[in-house]
């Protein structure tokens, strides 16, 4: 049976879109985009965000564009590569019962390909967002993403996501979020 996302059943994870590491993603300015507008969206049809934030004493704290979107929220501090691992993420994760986990963020072979595979390990159900995810070099993305898929996450895009979230152009949020997806850069 196809599965329908909707921001009753989903949440959003932001995975350590950290300091200069953010700044030498390929395009990193249009993935930060793509990522405020994911985020703008999530927070639009309140849909749960958990934030992460990998070695923030090293790495620095989340870029600014997406920090100031979160600003009532709270980062997860991390150490390990698979934020299940870290009790305080594993806790949020169980508390929020939704079936539908969203990732986004960096570096997709690391962090956020363990964090897919700790959830896909405690039986999620993991998307990822291949637009809304990065590795310094291309190839490791695109790996990245193939092993993914190959484990059974699934994957979609920002605009995709939006409108299915949105499920009908009488949504109430449909004409705020338009010039938000209008903006989305090309890939």
């Amino acid at each position: 049976m196809p599965t329908r996302l909707s921001a009753q059943n989903s949440a959003l994870v932001l995975v350590d879109v950290q300091g200069k590491l953010a700044r030498m993603m390929p395009d990193a300015e249009s993935l930060i985009h793509r990522i405020c507008v994911l985020l703008q969206g999530a927070v639009q049809l309140d849909i749960p965000i958990l934030w992460l934030e990998q070695n923030p004493a090293g790495l620095g704290p989340t870029v600014p564009e997406i920090s100031a979107l979160l600003s009532a929220r709270r980062p997860i501090a991390k150490q390990h590569f698979d934020a299940c691992s870290e009790p305080d993420f594993a806790r949020q994760v169980a508390a929020l019962n939704r079936p539908y986990l969203i990732l986004c963020g960096i570096e997709a072979h690391i962090c956020v390909l363990q964090t897919a595979l700790g959830l896909l390990a405690q039986k999620h159900a993991v998307y990822i967002i291949a637009d809304a995810v990065a590795s310094k070099q291309e190839a490791h993305k695109q790996l990245a993403l193939q092993r993914l898929t190959q484990e059974g996450c699934r994957l979609c895009n920002v605009e995709m996501l939006l409108f299915e979230w949105l499920a009908s152009a009488l949504h109430p949020a449909f004409k705020p979020l338009l010039p938000l997806i209008k903006s989305l850069p090309s890939l």
